[in-house]
């Protein structure tokens, strides 16, 4: 929907909803108001009554053009038209200066017979959907996956090695990518994700080895391949943008490996050497080859580092004679190891990571002569100490994590609301992740499914995210399986098709591209120091032990309210560091005071967000009324006693002034015919996930736009279309 006036303000509404009037009074002004109703409620008491029912609700992607929630604005087409995107000021910018913020998706294959890339047909419908929502990159996941039967990424199936691109699927690849570039989506691209390897590739133990995280550090056939499909990938010129790769400028970001660390692995006890064939296999284990081959690099690095004297006396409080090598410790072993030996263990690995990552960069770089920035892994598992791998993958161009609430592979609790949970929420455990003037972006986040709270997710993050100045956040994911268009909440991941998730997106995209919600002013930072986290993980044994969420002895409390990060040295340019008092109230106020996290009801608390631009009401409201600037949110009675309602000013300066605003409200969701189970202290559906089409909740509201100009609202569709105007009444106080 377009302005039409300079005196008018426009309100849309996205979701299954019907409006009525309604009359509110406030004393010498002037009041449009919206009541917001469920379909095919003729009428509802705010505060008391039965919650609204279900109704169907299908997004549908082929038939939004021209929708009124359409925020493809906030792109810049031909995504590179400026050239590649550059690093100024410990951010990430467009050659002109100018500040570049990715509101990303994942396309990823990793599950059985899934589609990463889409057939040529559907690219288009599928590049112009992104861009609707708002998305200006595609985080391009397990594109190296190797398969047996069709390819789901790129690598060719039916053949005794995995050395060959398929020329189908690069032809997919190279004409989605010129479709994003077109329509202003980047592209990032992931290097060794999911490849196993054959017995045609030469590498050792390629029958049990998997994806052989860890082993790709140190195994030289390994690190011989990972060039070898860099090179294939990054020099293929594509014929639809008439460019390598390599020199693409819409190509933004390239990663090395995922969620791959051999320091990880080593507080997790998976380098104990006993993948063997016949044998249980041991998540991420190192088979005995890999095993003996990180014990000899690791004594040869000891005879290197260390006097004679020194290696003699950690190998005399081993127990182990002179003329033996050194063994590595297992985690069991960490609370009796002598400290010199636990951290000579942390050295050795923590060079073995930068060596391959300043190596990795180097060869991408000045032999292959890539144009984007580079990504070396994701800090990503927050139960164990992070800082350790943070030390080299902090030496790239862009820091990056990943986090999830409530990983469907993870065993705890699940289908939780995270607004009840802030101190462990997503937000405190990555503000451990970001560096002192570089880069950071989130490139895998999610509240995975099912979860009654899931539309939280997207705006609390996003809103959080701007106020730390982060530079990126891509969702994962949009899509992961075979099966491109459906009607329901498909799996544990997918977004392409959840109706709370993607009715949120546009108004978070514009909240977090536009940077709506004001940076914090004041930064705490502190240094990285490993060496206090570990000290505790040595004197427990165990590798989480006096674990943060920030890392760094900063409280978590302290993530809500200032910008925090780290570095693993005292630059000379870092502020020094301000006092920091925890708030003792239960409401973490921002240090901007648009960020509010309200814990003073236990077990039913809410964030509210109140910018100029956006405003958001997320969490237990059930018959409260918020007064925000220039709006007034007045909720009524919900199943859950949970909702989400966000309001985004799609034009105009604001609240207030002439313009288009877009409100969402968002609740409870769910596939007719699935079943929720309890599973311990586990609330899920398992792998059941019914049928389609999704169904939602009405969400009773009022809305009291606190201004003197008049009014209009329509309902919109499925499609994002104008269903119905809805009677708006302008009442005098």
């Amino acid at each position: 929907m377009r302005e039409h006036s300079q005196t008018a303000s426009f309100c849309v509404v996205w979701g299954c909803w019907a409006g009525t009037t309604a009359t509110a009074r406030r004393g010498g002004g002037q009041l449009p108001v919206i009541r917001w109703l469920g379909a095919l409620t003729a009428a509802c008491h705010m505060a008391v009554g039965q919650p609204l029912p279900l109704r169907p609700f299908a997004l549908d992607h082929e038939s939004r053009a021209d929708s009124a929630a359409d925020v493809s604005f906030l792109l810049d087409p031909p995504a590179g038209k400026y050239g590649h995107i550059q690093i100024r000021n410990g951010h990430l910018a467009t050659p002109d200066g100018r500040r570049f913020r990715i509101w990303g998706v994942n396309l990823t294959g990793w599950t059985e017979g899934s589609t990463l890339l889409p057939p040529k047909e559907e690219a288009p419908l599928w590049a112009a959907t992104l861009a609707r929502f708002g998305v200006n990159c595609v985080r391009f996941h397990f594109l190296d996956r190797t398969t047996e039967e069709k390819p789901s990424g790129l690598i060719a199936a039916n053949r005794a090695d995995s050395r060959l691109l398929d020329p189908e699927r690069l032809d997919r690849l190279d004409f989605f990518v010129a479709e994003l570039k077109r329509r202003g989506i980047y592209t990032n691209l992931n290097l060794n994700v999911g490849r196993s390897y054959k017995q045609g590739d030469g590498v050792p133990d390629h029958d049990l080895i998997g994806v052989a995280k860890g082993m790709t550090y140190i195994g030289e056939r390994l690190l011989e391949l990972q060039r070898e499909y860099a090179a294939q990938l990054l020099t293929h010129y594509n014929p639809y943008t008439r460019s390598e790769y390599r020199h693409e400028p819409a190509v933004a970001i390239v990663e090395i490996v995922n969620e791959n660390s051999l320091l990880e692995f080593w507080m997790r006890n998976w380098l104990r050497g006993r993948l063997t064939r016949g044998s249980v296999r041991y998540q991420l284990d190192f088979t005995p080859y890999y095993e003996k081959l990180l014990t000899d690099q690791y004594n040869r690095w000891l005879h290197q580092k260390l006097k004679p004297s020194e290696r003699d006396r950690l190998k005399a409080a081993a127990g182990i004679p002179r003329n033996q090598p050194l063994p590595r410790l297992r985690r069991e072993e960490f609370a009796e190891a002598p400290r010199e030996r636990f951290y000579a263990e942390i050295g050795f690995y923590t060079e073995i990571e930068s060596r391959f990552f300043q190596q990795m960069r180097a060869y991408l770089k000045e032999q292959l002569g890539v144009k984007a920035l580079i990504v070396g892994t994701a800090d990503h598992t927050y139960w164990i100490p992070g800082q350790p791998q943070l030390r080299s993958t902090s030496q790239m161009d862009i820091v990056d994590a990943h986090v999830y609430w409530q990983h469907p592979a993870i065993w705890g609790r699940r289908n939780t609301p995270m607004v009840n949970q802030p101190l462990d929420s997503t937000v405190v455990k990555l503000t451990r992740s970001a560096f002192f003037n570089k880069p950071f972006t989130v490139s895998e986040v999610n509240h995975p499914n099912p979860n009654e709270y899931g539309a939280e997710m997207i705006p609390i993050l996003a809103a959080y995210g701007a106020f730390q100045d982060w530079d990126g956040i891509f969702n994962f994911a949009w899509n992961h399986s075979d099966q491109w268009q459906v009607h329901r909440i498909p799996n544990f991941f997918d977004i392409k098709s959840h109706p709370l998730k993607l009715v949120t997106l546009p108004a978070v995209a514009a909240l977090f591209r536009r940077g709506d919600v004001a940076l914090a002013p004041q930064e705490l930072f502190a240094v990285a120091d490993t060496t206090a986290v570990l000290d505790r993980a040595v004197a427990s044994g165990h590798p989480a032990a006096g674990f943060s969420a920030t890392g760094y002895g900063i409280p978590p409390q302290a993530a809500l309210t200032h910008r925090l990060s780290a570095a693993t040295a005292q630059p000379e340019e870092a502020p020094p560091p301000p006092e920091y008092t925890v708030p003792e109230e239960p409401l973490f106020v921002s240090s901007t005071g648009q960020l509010r996290w309200d814990r003073r009801y236990r077990e039913r608390q809410h964030v509210i967000i109140d910018t100029p631009r956006s405003k958001a009401v997320i969490g237990f409201c059930d018959g409260q009324e918020f007064l925000l600037e220039a709006v007034r949110v007045r909720m009524g009675r919900t199943r859950q006693g949970w909702s989400a309602i966000t309001l985004t000013a799609m034009t105009g300066d604001g609240f207030g002034r002439p313009g288009r605003v877009l409100l969402t409200a968002t609740g409870y969701a769910e596939n007719p015919g699935w079943a929720w189970e309890t599973q311990g202290d586990r609330i899920t559906v398992r792998n059941q996930w019914g049928g389609e089409p999704s169904q939602c909740e009405g969400i009773p509201a009022q809305i009291d736009f606190l201004g003197t100009l008049p009014l209009k609202a329509w309902a919109l569709d499925e499609r994002g279309q104008r269903k119905a105007e809805v009677p708006v009444k302008t009442v005098n106080g």
